[in-house]
């Protein structure tokens, strides 16, 4: 297998083959696990993270070891995918003994060990032309035409000059993608179908919330959802808007009494999904840490012009309140690998909206906006917050708006992002002007594919009871909406009319990214920044200031989840006891601490995994290096200090100030003695 796919990889004579031309595939274990017994839950995720970062490390040896690939197509097997199906079956072997404790372990889990090698442009048959999913009504129902822009994106995305692209032709700062053949023009996509209408039904309100584009600057690669616990359990960086709290030590208790950004003090929900950045070789702040660079993660990351949040009724049915702390993952973070079946990503321009587009990355005209929007599932089973895979307790409408038998309506939430980024110049693959992409896990490529969103409900509940009412009763309700806000509603910021009221965006796009007819999803929507939102955002970080970034590297087996303080750039996390001083990036609880700033439980080193591959880099400037033996602590890197102080000062200058008075008296006496002789 490693041979046929290494002998494709060069057949295009566009130079010396990269392991950044393939990619690994392996089956999602946690889309399989639709019942776990809760005795078994915590084990469970924390295993479910491990696989992912046995195939994180995985991908990165594979890039490392381009040139013993050329030299021998057996390496592959022999040095990486073999050792990592054995770690798989272990990984797998344990997920099925916790499970055994308190119930039966599902069939076949031991099949799903076994991982392939296929090159980058191999779509496995679902990426191209794979628009809509199963039965969920996500479609736009329109054939996005593969390749309709840029042709396979090899040879134009190489780059050796400027450091911005990956060589070997898979593109992208760190040569993990994206290349040209992720990105077509909107104008040459087709409208999208109409959709079933949520204004024509019983349900139809609508109801805004206003909680900023993350001007303040909350980044992690965490997953509470997914991997609670585990820090970096994203292998990607999240923004966050909404709560404060969220990380993945954030509990329950935690995110109901987290801060919130949200203009409505009554909505602590967390709204998080994928950064987006540009390819033009910027150094951000986790350039050499997990989840960042080291994971292929790179780039500028480009704050949100404007960020929408809109809930709508459903054209069946009225809607019920959501249950308190639901969650709800949309999209498939591993879309590019799994397929389509839970993709949920749409992608336009403003003024485009009614071109939507799920495996491409749009390519907008001068005066227009890139768009990412996604429409959450608007159905639940009436009993769960969450299910094993995160997905079985909520479900899409079916076309007709109609939810599966013993689902009930819930609002359902509508988010549109927008950024004020220029299309990529793909002749020369991007040098000119630079590709963007969102973050992925790095055997994702950073297909636009693979673009999700999450959200955990945390509306207090006279404001969900305000919500229903308002959607039910057809009225327009929220931050900005005709029930109040006011100057303090974010009406720049798309609520009121723009988030869900007259401009109810007609032709839309489909289900998927808010569907055709949508509330909150009009082409004219305002394009002020978030922070004219009513509400009063945290000063941006002062970029002349010294920086401190987490060290590289850490505790830890290279495929043991680590259970330490998460990182959380540019601003201290909400849950830390300390008061954030002026400068928040020195501020931020050191990695291998808990949110109090205790020393975080280290992570126990796995016997089947191999030593950490990371432990040997050299600490980032100005860093302290951390521990390097497999379960050990990670050590505290304290933050820069200033130097000195007026004690400080007097005491070092009092030599100096006693020599100079003696130096004085010398003259003096000098002086009396040559007038006298």
């Amino acid at each position: 297998m490693a041979a046929n796919v290494y002998a494709s990889a060069t057949e295009d004579d566009q130079g010396p083959w990269t392991s950044g031309s393939v990619t690994i595939d392996c089956p999602d274990v946690g889309s399989r696990l639709t019942s776990v017994p809760d005795g078994a839950g915590e084990e469970v995720d924390r295993e479910l993270a491990l696989l992912d970062q046995q195939i994180a490390a995985a991908y990165q040896q594979l890039q490392a070891s381009a040139q013993a690939v050329r030299d021998d197509a057996g390496f592959a097997d022999n040095a990486v995918m073999n050792p990592l199906k054995e770690k798989r079956a272990a990984t797998i072997e344990r997920i099925g003994i916790a499970i055994d404790r308190v119930a039966d372990r599902p069939e076949g889990l031991s099949d799903l060990a076994a991982c392939t090698l296929r090159t980058a442009d191999d779509n496995a048959g679902e990426e191209a032309g794979g628009n809509g999913g199963d039965g969920q009504d996500q479609g736009d129902g329109q054939d996005q035409g593969d390749g309709q822009q840029g042709g396979d994106g090899q040879q134009d995305n190489g780059g050796d000059g400027d450091g911005q692209q990956g060589d070997g032709g898979n593109g992208g700062q760190a040569g993990n993608g994206p290349v040209a053949a992720d990105f077509v023009d909107i104008t040459t996509v087709q409208p999208a179908q109409q959709a079933a209408d949520p204004g024509a039904g019983p349900s139809q309100g609508t109801f805004a919330t206003s909680c900023g584009v993350n001007a303040n600057g909350l980044f992690n690669s965490d997953n509470v959802i997914v991997a609670p616990g585990v820090t970096n359990g994203a292998h990607h960086f999240h923004d966050y808007v909404g709560n404060q709290a969220n990380d993945a030590f954030a509990s329950d208790d935690d995110l109901a009494n987290g801060e919130t950004t949200c203009v409505d003090q009554g909505d602590k929900s967390t709204y998080y999904w994928p950064v987006l950045r540009l390819q033009n070789g910027t150094q951000e702040q986790d350039a050499q840490s997990p989840g960042g660079g080291i994971e292929g993660n790179a780039g500028e990351i480009v704050t949100p012009k404007e960020v929408t949040l809109t809930f709508v009724g459903n054209p069946r049915s009225e809607v019920t309140a959501m249950p308190r702390l639901l969650r709800i993952i949309t999209g498939d973070a591993k879309a590019f690998v799994n397929g389509t079946a839970n993709a949920n990503a749409s992608w336009s321009c403003t003024g485009f909206e009614d071109r939507q587009l799920k495996d491409k990355y749009p390519l907008c005209p001068n005066g227009s906006d890139v768009v990412r929007s996604f429409s959450f599932q608007s159905c639940w089973d009436g009993n769960n917050i969450d299910s094993a895979n995160h997905r079985t307790h909520v479900a899409f409408a079916a076309a007709d708006g109609s939810c599966p038998a013993g689902f009930k309506a819930i609002p359902q939430l509508v988010q549109r992002i927008v950024y004020d980024v220029d299309a990529p110049s793909l002749q020369d693959g991007g040098r000119t002007t630079p590709l963007f992409a969102v973050d992925s896990f790095p055997e994702q490529l950073h297909k636009p594919v693979t673009d999700h969103g999450d959200f955990i409900n945390v509306f207090d509940e006279n404001l969900m009871n305000e919500m229903v009412d308002c959607i039910n009763e057809g009225r327009t309700c929220g931050a900005g909406g005709d029930n109040g806000g006011g100057d303090n509603g974010g009406a720049d910021n798309g609520g009121g009319d723009n988030a869900g009221g007259d401009n109810g965006g007609a032709d839309n796009g489909g289900d998927n990214g808010g569907g055709a007819d949508q509330p909150g999803q009009g082409q004219d929507q305002g394009q002020d920044q978030g922070q004219d939102d009513g509400q009063e955002q945290p000063p941006a970080q002062n970029p002349e200031e010294p920086q401190t970034e987490p060290a590289a590297g850490g505790a830890g087996s290279a495929d043991t989840p680590r259970t330490a303080e998460p990182r959380v750039y540019t601003k201290p996390s909400a849950k830390a006891t300390e008061p954030a001083a002026e400068n928040p990036a020195k501020d931020t609880p050191a990695q291998g601490t808990d949110a109090k700033g205790e020393i975080g439980t280290p992570a126990t080193a796995d016997p089947d995994e191999a030593p950490n591959q990371n432990e040997n880099q050299n600490p980032a400037p100005d860093q302290s290096p951390v521990a390097a033996d497999a379960g050990d602590t990670p050590a505290v890197v304290p933050a820069p200090q200033a130097q000195g102080g007026l004690a400080e000062t007097g005491a070092n200058l009092w030599p100096a100030a006693a020599g100079a008075l003696l130096l004085i008296g010398g003259f003096v006496v000098l002086r009396r003695s040559a007038r006298s002789s």
